[in-house]
């Protein structure tokens, strides 16, 4: 009878040690498993995958189409951010109306806004507002390695374990972002200088501009949050008629709305303008593709560019 009890006890006292593992496994997650990462911008998810590889699970709240700006958090996003062992946005104002959503999570674990690790000295002003800087820093290929650095120190902060597989990982992406951009000056060797002119629905490309050499004319300002005026309208038609410039941009996160008023405004003074082509401003294409990739949309945007403009 004693021997019976003693193996009641001891199988009560294993299943109540198990009881507890399996809860603090489902509070925490068990030793071993991938660092949870939620990332607003796919760009930053690319970024973190890379970096992390196997030692990281990213997933991405704002995926092909989906504008920064304007987005609003549904239940769903603060279900996955609560979850998160980590979060990575980009700060600057890019999520302009998830701002108190960050000031609550950074209460409970890291939240990094990574755009705003940059130096100061580096980062462009926005033209209409001096003393906002302007959020789209992915478009500078070397500010996105700095990007990239702080994301690889964020993560060794968390998961120190893995610091030599961060730092092996950082190294071989931050060699790729070299060959790209290298690619990207060989290719716009072919426009000639006075036909570097990047017409778009909003200022997504400021950096990208300071970086290649473009003029860069947006219809709306840093934000698609910001309208814009028949005079905005016309002051663009001029600038193409000026320059003899025969080709404008849409992006895939921003309505055709805007750039088609151009091109019919064009159009009715007797200049004719094309659509250059789509490219990726705010956000990545789908997920699979090589436009899913920062790396690949980048390569995107040079190739549709000077296919138009050369």
């Amino acid at each position: 009878m004693k021997k019976l009890l003693l193996v009641g006890f001891v199988v009560l006292f294993f299943g109540f040690i198990v009881g507890c593992s399996s809860d603090a496994e489902d509070a925490g997650g068990s030793e071993g498993e991938p660092i949870k990462v939620v990332t607003t911008i796919a760009q930053i998810g690319d970024i973190t995958a890379e970096v992390g590889g196997d030692a990281v699970e990213v997933e991405s709240i704002m995926g092909p189409g989906v504008d920064p700006h304007l987005y609003d958090a549904v239940q769903g996003d603060i279900q996955k951010l609560n979850d998160a062992d980590i979060i990575f946005y980009n700060g600057l104002h890019l999520e302009g109306q998830m701002g108190e959503i960050f000031e609550e999570m950074e209460q409970e674990k890291p939240t990094v806004a990574v755009a705003e690790s940059i130096p100061e000295e580096d980062l462009l002003a926005d033209p209409a507002s001096p003393d906002v800087s302007d959020p789209h820093v992915w478009f500078d290929i070397s500010l996105w390695k700095k990007a990239t650095e702080t994301v690889r120190d964020e993560l060794i902060k968390l998961d120190p374990d893995n610091e030599a597989v961060y730092n092996e990982n950082t190294t071989a992406y931050l060699s790729k972002l070299d060959e790209l951009e290298t690619y990207a000056n060989e290719q716009f060797e072919q426009i000639p200088e006075e036909s570097r002119v990047l017409v778009t629905a909003h200022d997504a490309f400021n950096y990208f501009g300071e970086a290649y050499g473009f003029d860069v004319i947006g219809l709306q300002g840093l934000s698609t949050e910001s309208d814009y005026s028949v005079s905005d309208v016309q002051e663009i038609i001029d600038t193409l008629v000026e320059r003899n410039i025969k080709g404008v941009f849409v992006e895939s996160s921003v309505s055709e709305r805007s750039i088609n008023a151009v091109v019919e405004g064009a159009k009715e003074e007797g200049h004719e303008v094309s659509i250059g082509g789509e490219l990726y401003s705010d956000a990545m294409g789908e997920e699979g593709t090589e436009e899913g990739t920062y790396i690949g949309m980048f390569r995107h945007n040079v190739d549709t560019i000077v296919a138009s403009l050369k």
